[in-house]
């Protein structure tokens, strides 16, 4: 009998070969950082405290800036009184106000949610900013050198000799007191990290072979830096960014405490702290659960940044 074509026996051999799936760095980002328990953790809070943000107005019992003296069923010493949950042995009679009242009668649980959204559009959009405006000035200084890469980075080595919070106060003084110059002040002292990470990738990157030959074939300064470097120059600005944000809303916590930043009556948590800040012992609850929503916070975004580190390492090992 004739023997099949080699060739032929071969094409049916591959064809009956299962495709491995391809592989992505986005698919692979994935894939270790959901087995990372600590980023999982992070992920949770943070999509918690997301979705209390977005749904404040729905989860609120009552309005954020009413004060309960004079509405129905609310007599007696209103200001600083304790929680009431009716299903934990509170009174029937009693209005039900979960984490009790602040100072001025207010809804303590209403402003804890709306604080939230203070704190997430403080953190992602102070971050944003400094990310845009320290990469595109790291990447410059780093891809251009010379003149123009001392000029950038004395003045980031100008910006990194104050203590943040301290430099943050400063422009927050001159500017006046206000979320939006604290949000500002917190992005401007965010930037140099950024410019100093980018500059370092950029060098780090620049002298690759693909980089040359791409400059070879008669690419421009703008495409080599836009095209070619910033995609391979994002890891560790978006780990920073990660780990930035929690520190952005310690910071914006922070002015707001010292009378720099979100303005009475606007519910924000480190207002909130300041406003009980002599009460801590008589009432407890009014400087424990905006403290603790600080808490919570901060270490969902440092949870997921760690474990965005070690996700985007390529340097590690992994099975």
């Amino acid at each position: 009998m004739a023997q099949a074509n080699p060739s032929v026996t071969q094409l049916k051999k591959d064809s009956q070969v299962k495709k491995a799936p391809r592989s992505s760095l986005l698919r692979d980002t994935l894939k270790y950082l959901f087995r990372n328990r600590s980023a999982v953790l992070g992920m949770i809070l943070i999509v918690i405290l997301i979705l209390i943000a977005i749904f404040a107005p729905n989860l609120a019992t009552h309005d954020p800036l009413q004060s309960m003296i004079g509405q129905p069923g609310h007599t007696g010493q209103l200001p600083a009184r304790a929680p009431c949950i009716h299903l934990l042995g509170c009174a029937e009679t009693e209005p039900q106000h979960f984490m009790g009242l602040d100072l001025n009668a207010r809804d303590q649980f209403s402003r804890l949610l709306y604080g939230s959204r203070v704190s997430l559009v403080v953190g992602f959009t102070s971050v944003t900013v400094a990310i845009f405006v320290g990469s595109l000035l790291g990447m410059v200084a780093g891809f251009y050198g010379g003149w123009i890469d001392n000029v950038i980075m004395r003045i980031m080595d100008v910006l990194l000799a104050f203590p943040s919070l301290l430099l943050a106060i400063a422009i927050v003084t001159v500017l006046g007191p206000g979320l939006q110059n604290a949000l500002l002040a917190i992005a401007l002292v965010s930037i140099p990290q950024y410019a100093r990470l980018a500059r370092a990738s950029v060098l780090a990157t620049r002298e690759f072979e693909y980089i040359t030959a791409v400059r070879a074939l008669g690419a421009t300064n703008e495409r080599i830096l836009f095209r070619h470097i910033l995609p391979n120059s994002l890891t560790p600005l978006i780990v920073q960014g990660t780990l930035g944000i929690g520190g952005a809303v310690l910071e914006a916590a922070a002015l707001s405490f010292i009378g720099l930043g979100a303005q009475p009556p606007q519910p924000e948590w480190g207002a909130m702290l300041s406003e009980a800040r002599n009460r801590v012992f008589t009432s407890p609850h009014l400087v424990f659960y905006p403290g603790l929503a600080i808490m919570f916070t901060v270490l969902g975004f440092n949870l997921l940044g760690d474990g965005m580190r070690d996700a985007l390492d390529p340097r590690l090992n992994r099975n």
